[in-house]
C-alpha cells in the first residue's frame, strides 16, 4: 500500500436519506488523527489503509491540525489502471463544502448591511422564487425553505453517472426551472435542497453585481491566500496533481472529468486539504465575519439526519463535543472539512471504490480523532 506523510509546522487554523449518507461519510474523515500533544497517532496509518484494502476507497487524502502542527497523508493509488502514489497536496472536488463558502459571502453581505437574514427573498429577487415572500434568506441558508431539490430529478444529480451528459453546461435558471416544477409534500420536515444555494448564488450576484464565484475569490480565496481553491465554472478537468475519481458500474469507470455547472453555487468548487483547513479555521475562529454573523451561522435547526444544520454549517455531536464544518459529495469524490472549538481540525478527501465505508468501521475512529479515545 502506498503511503506518504509529512509533518508541517504551521499557524493556528438532501432529504433524510442523503443526510444519513453524509453522516456516514463524514465519519470517514476519521481516517487520520493527532494525539492531544499534537503528535501523529501512528495507529492511524493502518486505519486509512484498511479503508482502501476493504474497497471503500481507491485513494484517501487527509490532513489534521492541532493549531500548531499539521499532518498530511495519502494512501491508495492515483490511478487504478496505472497506479502511482496520490499526493497529500492533491486537488479534489469538494461538492457541498462549496455551500460554506457561499454562506460566508452572504453573511459578509449581512455584515455590510446589504441584506438581512430575515428578509424575504422576494425583496431582493422579485418574481424568482414561488412563494418567495414567505421564504427568508435564513431559510435558504439552513435548508428550511421547503424548496424542492432539483437534484432529486433523474439526470440532474452529479452524484450519479450521467454518461456524455456529464459534460453539458447548465445555467442557474435551468436548474431553478426544474426545481420549481415540483413541490415537496407539506410534511413540516427539514429537507436538504441544493436549490437553496442556487438561489443564494443569484442573490450574491444581485447584491454585488458580480458572479458568486468572483465574490468567493475576492472575499475569501485571495485574502486567505487559498491559491489551490478553484471555482471551475464549465471547466471539466481537475488541476494536477489529483487522484482520479471513480464510479462503480459495476466495474469502476473514470468519473474525474465532468462539467460541474450542474452544481454551480451548491457544489462546484475544487480545493485541497490544506486550503480547506485554512478556510475552516479562519471562518470558525471569527476572522471572516462579525461575531454576530458567526453566532447566526452556528445557530442550528434539527434535521433528523445525524447532524444539526446552521447557516452553511453542519454540526456533528461527538462524545467530547461538537465538530463544525461541512461534508460534500460529487461523483468520484467525497470531502469532509471539520473543526472543533478546541482548535483541532480535520480535512479528508476520499475517492470511493466499490463501496462506502460503514458507520461502524469509521465512527470509532472519529471519536478517537477528536476525543482521544478508541
Amino acid at each position: 500500500m502506498e503511503w506518504v506523510e509529512c509533518l508541517i509546522l504551521g499557524p493556528t487554523s438532501f432529504s433524510l436519506a442523503l443526510g444519513l449518507m453524509i453522516q456516514t461519510m463524514m465519519n470517514v474523515l476519521t481516517a487520520v488523527t493527532v494525539a492531544a500533544a499534537g503528535q501523529v497517532v501512528t495507529g492511524v496509518r493502518p486505519e486509512m489503509e484498511k479503508i482502501v484494502a476493504g474497497k471503500g476507497a481507491t485513494a484517501v487524502l487527509a490532513r489534521i491540525s492541532d493549531g500548531e502542527k499539521s499532518w498530511s497523508a495519502a494512501v491508495g493509488v492515483r490511478d487504478v489502471k496505472r497506479g502511482g502514489r496520490p499526493s497529500p497536496a492533491g486537488y479534489f472536488r469538494i461538492g457541498s463544502v462549496t455551500k460554506t463558502f457561499v454562506a460566508t459571502v452572504v453573511l459578509q453581505l449581512v455584515d455590510e448591511g446589504k441584506v438581512r437574514l430575515d428578509d424575504p427573498i422576494e425583496q431582493h429577487l422579485p418574481g424568482l422564487v414561488p412563494g418567495g415572500d414567505g421564504i427568508t434568506v435564513r431559510a435558504l441558508l439552513n435548508h428550511s425553505s421547503h424548496l424542492y431539490d432539483y437534484m432529486s430529478e433523474p439526470g440532474y444529480s452529479t452524484n450519479r453517472w450521467r454518461g456524455d451528459a456529464r459534460f453539458r453546461s447548465y445555467k442557474p435558471g435551468e436548474l431553478l426551472k426544474v426545481a420549481f416544477a415540483k413541490k415537496l409534500p407539506d410534511d413540516g420536515e427539514w429537507h436538504y435542497s441544493n436549490t437553496n444555494y442556487v438561489v443564494l448564488g443569484l442573490l450574491v450576484r444581485k447584491l454585488t453585481g458580480r458572479p458568486y464565484g468572483e465574490e468567493v475569490e475576492r472575499r475569501i480565496l485571495r485574502p486567505l491566500k487559498l491559491r489551490h481553491t478553484v471555482v471551475p465554472g464549465d471547466r471539466a478537468g481537475v488541476p494536477s496533481p489529483h487522484a482520479k475519481g471513480y464510479e462503480p458500474m459495476p466495474q469502476l469507470v473514470d468519473a474525474t472529468r465532468m462539467n460541474p455547472s450542474l452544481d454551480w453555487a451548491a457544489g462546484e468548487m475544487i480545493s485541497t486539504t490544506a486550503d480547506l483547513e485554512r478556510f475552516m479555521s479562519a471562518l470558525l475562529s471569527g476572522r471572516l465575519t462579525s461575531a454576530a454573523s458567526l453566532r447566526a451561522m452556528r445557530t442550528t435547526v434539527p434535521t433528523k439526519a445525524g447532524f444539526a444544520y446552521g447557516l452553511g454549517l453542519q454540526a456533528y455531536p461527538l462524545p467530547c463535543g461538537t465538530v463544525w464544518g461541512h461534508s460534500g459529495e460529487l461523483i468520484g469524490y467525497m470531502t469532509f472539512a471539520f473543526r472543533s472549538d478546541s482548535g483541532k481540525s480535520m480535512v479528508l478527501s476520499i475517492n470511493p471504490s466499490t463501496r462506502n465505508p460503514s458507520t461502524e468501521e469509521v465512527m470509532g475512529i472519529a471519536t478517537k480523532a477528536f476525543c482521544g479515545k478508541g
